[in-house]
């Protein structure tokens, strides 16, 4: 079992950690995927997604209201159709795949809770990735550019309208190679 650390004051699993932001690229539009929960959720509580399996950013939820949208402290912004979403036990499904009843963890000051998924919300948006590096590793994730999609940033919360190449993110390193979600140890390499 994962031991329990304190970032930014947050308590989360100990297997995360920072990546420095490397590159950010505009990704033009897209299918982008929200996540309605049956609860609400903190301002510090989120999912963690990612383009590929070698790690993924924590995305956190609408509850902070913007300059353009209220707070919805049920919805996580969790980015492009195609990504990973990490679910308990090391396993991910994509996006595209969730639906209502799912249940799937977010991550808080007190871990992980899992919560049931009321609707899935999926809009074509202007996309963004942000492309890390976490130690020699390259992660990244692509997210609606939106400054309701927020990331937890060293010193605070950073949106994707403002996220900038140095920026520390909070991420989740892992190791790729999943067979309909369940890890499998094989040959793999995703660009």
């Amino acid at each position: 079992m994962c031991r329990v650390v304190q970032i930014m004051g947050i308590k989360m699993m100990e297997t995360i950690e920072y990546c420095d932001v490397t590159h950010i690229k505009p990704m033009g539009e897209g299918l982008r995927v929200c996540i309605d929960f049956v609860d609400a959720l903190a301002p510090t509580e989120g999912v963690f997604v990612g383009d590929t399996g070698y790690g993924y950013l924590l995305s956190l939820s609408e509850s902070v209201p913007t300059t353009t949208y209220p707070a919805r402290p049920f919805r996580v912004n969790a980015g492009a159709f195609h990504q990973y979403l990490l679910l308990e036990e090391g396993k991910t499904c994509y996006l595209s795949e969730l639906k209502a009843g799912d249940k799937i963890p977010v991550y808080s000051r007190e871990g992980m809770r899992v919560i049931s998924v009321g609707r899935v919300k999926i809009e074509r948006r202007e996309l963004l990735q942000v492309q890390c590096t976490c130690g020699n590793q390259v992660l990244s994730s692509t997210v609606q550019f939106s400054d309701s999609v927020r990331f937890f940033g060293k010193e605070n919360m950073v949106d994707a309208k403002t996220v900038e190449v140095g920026d520390k993110l909070v991420c989740r390193h892992d190791i790729p190679g999943r067979h309909l979600g369940k890890r499998k140890e094989e040959y793999i390499e995703e660009i």
